[in-house]
């Protein structure tokens, strides 16, 4: 079966009642968590942007705080990847270049923050100079006031 293009689906959509887009939607949540984070984002926590930031990097924060220094460092890799998985997973969310520059700022912050070698290891390294690649590229498409006041954060990673 070959997927209908996302055209194809939004002008189905827009045939369709307000009860059957609401039972697509409820139909496609139970499918997949994702998606149900994904409409419980965009239904409940998309106004507050500020709200949301806050939300994932306390999460991002008590994911670190997990992480014991002394650990094998294979475990260390496998949990950091893990965080970055759930801080991407909510850039994704949101769509917005402030919400991902914040969001991997923190990141980059708690990664130093947290006492772990990780300029020690090759791989952790390099995933360490990525976001701030990533960081540099979404600062790029911000308003000027906002690239400096991020710019100044960036500069502590």
């Amino acid at each position: 079966m070959k997927a209908a293009s996302v055209h194809e689906i939004k002008q189905a959509l827009m045939s369709n009642s307000t009860k059957e887009l609401s039972e697509l939607c409820l139909r496609l949540a139970k499918f997949k968590k994702e998606n149900k984070e994904l409409l419980t984002y965009l239904l409940f926590e998309s106004h507050d942007e500020e709200a949301y930031i806050t939300e994932v990097n306390q999460q991002i924060t008590n994911e670190f705080s997990e992480i014991d220094p002394g650990q094998n460092l294979y475990f260390v890799k496998k949990t950091i990847r893990k965080i970055l998985r759930i801080a991407n997973k909510h850039i994704r969310y949101t769509g917005s270049k402030q919400a991902e520059v914040a969001i991997l700022v923190h990141f980059c912050l708690s990664l130093k923050k947290s006492g772990i070698p990780f300029m020690k290891s090759t791989a952790l390294a390099n995933l360490y100079k990525q976001q701030i690649k990533k960081m540099n590229t979404a600062l790029s498409t911000l308003h000027e006031d906002l690239q400096y006041d991020y710019l100044q954060m960036i500069n502590e990673c």
